[in-house]
């Protein structure tokens, strides 16, 4: 790659700070991290997962997940049960408080996606989601 070509990663992570300015002061408000949020959101969407596939779901690092869901456990938000099959596998869920603050939130991160829509067009936003997509299935 040469020096002046613009960097593809570059862009994308300030394309993500651009876009999550809109979200940490919603997130901060309710009282969760980002990373916090996203195992949340991952969760009320998959109910129950092991800690090794909600770890890449969430694009964390096994160490660092132990962490945030150890702190969610604490603050009742989620629930962690050992595997009756498999003593080394643990799968994470959200409690009932857990699932009331998600609904709660999950409004507000929508109004959020919706600033977002609005300023750039809910075409561009289907060719984002797509072209993005595209790059994750180039692993």
């Amino acid at each position: 790659m040469k020096t002046n070509q613009p960097s593809l990663t570059l862009a994308l992570l300030e394309a993500r700070e651009a876009l999550m300015s809109h979200f940490r002061p919603e997130l901060k408000e309710i009282g969760l991290t980002e990373q916090q949020w996203r195992i949340m959101r991952i969760l009320a969407q998959d109910k129950e997962l092991d800690t090794t596939t909600l770890a890449e779901k969430a694009c964390l690092l096994k160490p660092s997940l132990t962490g945030i869901t150890n702190r969610l456990i604490d603050i009742g938000l989620i629930d962690r049960r050992r595997s009756e099959q498999d003593q080394r596998i643990y799968y994470i869920s959200l409690t009932d408080r857990g699932e009331k603050v998600f609904s709660n939130a999950v409004t507000r991160m929508e109004q959020c996606h919706t600033i977002i829509e609005e300023k750039i067009g809910e075409e561009k936003m289907l060719a984002l989601f797509n072209l993005l997509k595209d790059i994750q299935n180039i692993r």
